[in-house]
C-alpha cells in the first residue's frame, strides 16, 4: 500500500494519526500535502496561490521568464520550467494548476491525466469541440483515481444551488426553455501584423505550441494580469472568444440545473463571418432531449448584444450584463450569478403548487472552489465542475461556432461526436497542429 492509499484508507477528514517516524499527521501535514506544478505563474495564477499554501509547490512553467523569476521568489524550491511538456515529465508530481491560453489547455489536461495527474484547468476546457470530447473521454477512463476541476469559479456561488433547487422542485412548473447571454463586445479586425522580435525573456514558439504559427506581435501581451487573455482570445487559432471565455460562466447558471448532455442539434446567427476572427454578435440554439425530470427542451446562448426577447415589458435585461433565464409552464425565472427572481405567469401561477425545500434538504454548498479540489485529490476525486460536467458544456458551446461557420442548422449524433446532415461540418469539429504538439500524449 503505498502513502496515497494509505491516506484514503477510511482516515476521516478531520482526524489526526501517528506517522511511523512519531510525527503528528493530518489534512495538511507535510505527509499529505499535494506536490502540485502551477503551469502557467500569471494572470488567473495569482488568483490561486493563497489556496496553496497548505501544500507543496514543486514546480512552475511559463514561457514568461519575468513571470517565473517572480513566482520562484514565492517558491523558491521549485523547479523551474518554460515547456508545460518538460514540466509534466517531473516525478514527484501529484497534480498540476494550468492557467496558460486557451489554446494550449485541452493538451496538457490530455497529457496531465495520461500521466496519472490530478488537474484544475482555468476555462474553457477546450477550443474544439473534438478537444472537449477527447478531453472528457481520457476523465471518465481515469474519473475514479483523478480530480479535476474547470476554472469556473462564480459555481462556488450559493446561488447556483438555490436555483437548482428552486426549478427541480416546480417554482416555474414543467421546465421548457433556457437562455444565457453576455454583452461583453470585443472587436479585432484581424490577427496582429509582425511587430519585433520577441524579448529574450518570452518564448513565443512555445506560447504558440500547438496553434499555427502567428510572428510575434507585443499586442497579444499588452494587457493587465487579470483580463490578457482579453488581447488574442478572439482570434480563431487562440480562443473562442466568448463562447469559451465568459460563456463558459454564464451558461453554468443553466448547466448546473439542467443535466445536459449532447445536444441532437445546433444552429446560430452572428454577424458576417471573418476567418481570423470570433464573433461578437451570435445566438446559439440548441436542442437538448428529454431526461428523468424534465422533457427536451432548446437551450439558447446570445452575446455580444444579441438578447433574449425580455419576458415582461418591465423586466430590462439588459441590465443584467452575464445572466440566465429559465422558462417553464407556470413562469419565468431571471438570474445572474448571486441573484434571481421568479415571475409568475398567468392567473393559475399563484406558487400554492410550489413547496420550498426545508433548510435540511437544501443542497450542500462547494465552500471554497480551489479547496474543493485540493481536497478532493485528497478524498473521493468529486468536485462541482470536473471535466464530464463543464466537457460536456464546452461541447455544446463550440457546437454553436460550427453551425455558425456552416450557417446552416446542423444535427449531431453526440455519442459518435459526428455532424449527420452535414458532412462538411465535420472537419470544423477539429483544429490543427503544428508538429511535435499532438493532442494525445
Amino acid at each position: 500500500m503505498n502513502r496515497r492509499s494509505f491516506l484514503r484508507a477510511g482516515v476521516s477528514a478531520g482526524s489526526f494519526w501517528i506517522l511511523r517516524g512519531g510525527s503528528l499527521g493530518g489534512p495538511t501535514a507535510p505527509s499529505n500535502q499535494l506536490n502540485i506544478a502551477m503551469i502557467g505563474v500569471w494572470g488567473r495564477a495569482l488568483a490561486h496561490y493563497d489556496s496553496l499554501n497548505s501544500e507543496n509547490i514543486v514546480a512552475l512553467c511559463d514561457i514568461n521568464e519575468n513571470h517565473l523569476a517572480e513566482a520562484a521568489k514565492k517558491y523558491p524550491r521549485a523547479k523551474t520550467y518554460v515547456d508545460w511538456r518538460k514540466c509534466l515529465e517531473q516525478k514527484d508530481l501529484d497534480a498540476i494548476i494550468c492557467c496558460t491560453a486557451d489554446h494550449t489547455h485541452a493538451h496538457i489536461a490530455n497529457w496531465a491525466m495520461h500521466r496519472g495527474l490530478h488537474v484544475y484547468m482555468e476555462k474553457p476546457l477546450a477550443n474544439s469541440v473534438e478537444e472537449a470530447r477527447v478531453v472528457r473521454a481520457t476523465y471518465l477512463k481515469n474519473r475514479d483515481r483523478l480530480a479535476t476541476q474547470v476554472g469556473t469559479q462564480r459555481h462556488a456561488h450559493p446561488n447556483f444551488n438555490r436555483l437548482r433547487e428552486m426549478i427541480h422542485d416546480g417554482v416555474i412548473g414543467e421546465l421548457r426553455a433556457a437562455w444565457a447571454w453576455g454583452n461583453r463586445q470585443i472587436r479585432r479586425q484581424g490577427y496582429l501584423p509582425a511587430q519585433g522580435e520577441p524579448p529574450p525573456w518570452l518564448h513565443w514558439d512555445l506560447w504558440l505550441g500547438p496553434s499555427p504559427y502567428h510572428p510575434y506581435n507585443p499586442g497579444y501581451f499588452s494587457g493587465g494580469p487579470g483580463a490578457n487573455c482579453l488581447q488574442w482570445n478572439m482570434y480563431w487559432d487562440f480562443g473562442s472568444g466568448q463562447v469559451g471565455d465568459m460563456g463558459s460562466h454564464t451558461m453554468d447558471i443553466v448547466w448546473n440545473v439542467i443535466d445536459g448532455t449532447h445536444p441532437v442539434s445546433a444552429e446560430a446567427t452572428g454577424e458576417p463571418f471573418n476567418p481570423e476572427v470570433t464573433p461578437v454578435e451570435l445566438t446559439a440554439t440548441f436542442e437538448l432531449p428529454k431526461n428523468d425530470w424534465r422533457p427536451a427542451i432548446t437551450v439558447q446562448w446570445c452575446q455580444g448584444g444579441h438578447m433574449p426577447k425580455t419576458p415582461k415589458d418591465w423586466v430590462d435585461l439588459n441590465k443584467i450584463g452575464h445572466g440566465a433565464m429559465f422558462k417553464g409552464t407556470q413562469g419565468i425565472v431571471v438570474a445572474d450569478f448571486t441573484s434571481r427572481m421568479v415571475i409568475p405567469v398567468g392567473d393559475r401561477a399563484d406558487l400554492t403548487y410550489y413547496r420550498p425545500r426545508p433548510p435540511e434538504k437544501l443542497l450542500p454548498e462547494p465552500g471554497h472552489f480551489q479547496r474543493e479540489w485540493i481536497d478532493a485529490c485528497k478524498g473521493d476525486k468529486r468536485t462541482s465542475c470536473n471535466f464530464d460536467y463543464a466537457g460536456l458544456m464546452i461541447e455544446m458551446m463550440l457546437l454553436g461556432l460550427v453551425a455558425y461557420r456552416v450557417g446552416r442548422k446542423i444535427n449531431y449524433d453526440g455519442e459518435t461526436g459526428v455532424v449527420t446532415n452535414i458532412p462538411e461540418a465535420n472537419a470544423l469539429l477539429r483544429r490543427t497542429y503544428r508538429d511535435g504538439w499532438p493532442l494525445q500524449p
